[in-house]
């Protein structure tokens, strides 16, 4: 799993989601690719990635409409074509959030 530059066009929620700070993701994938910390719109913070299979899916915040605290750990929604996909990026997120 790692950061990814492939459109996510078409992802969607499919009820998967991830329990991590943003701190946490920031760690194990870079600075997010959209970031606007300001409470304002639905989404803070959001991240392009793919699996090790090269599925595109995306990592992002949902309605906390505040300003998040980067340590602050909340759940965060996984995007992706399909509910399979979705869950296997929650299965290699666990597995790398584990091992940091």
């Amino acid at each position: 799993m790692k950061k990814s530059n492939s459109s996510t066009n078409g992802t969607s929620f499919h009820d998967v989601t991830i329990k991590a700070s943003v701190n946490d993701l920031i760690s194990i994938l870079g600075e997010p690719t959209v970031q606007d910390n300001t409470g304002d719109d639905k989404v803070n913070f959001e991240w392009d990635c793919e699996t090790e299979d090269g599925d595109v899916f995306t990592i992002y915040d949902w309605k906390e409409y505040k300003k998040i605290d980067e340590n602050e750990i909340i759940e965060f929604h996984i995007g992706a074509h399909s509910k399979s996909v979705s869950n296997v990026a929650l299965e290699e997120l666990l597995k790398v959030l584990k091992n940091n």
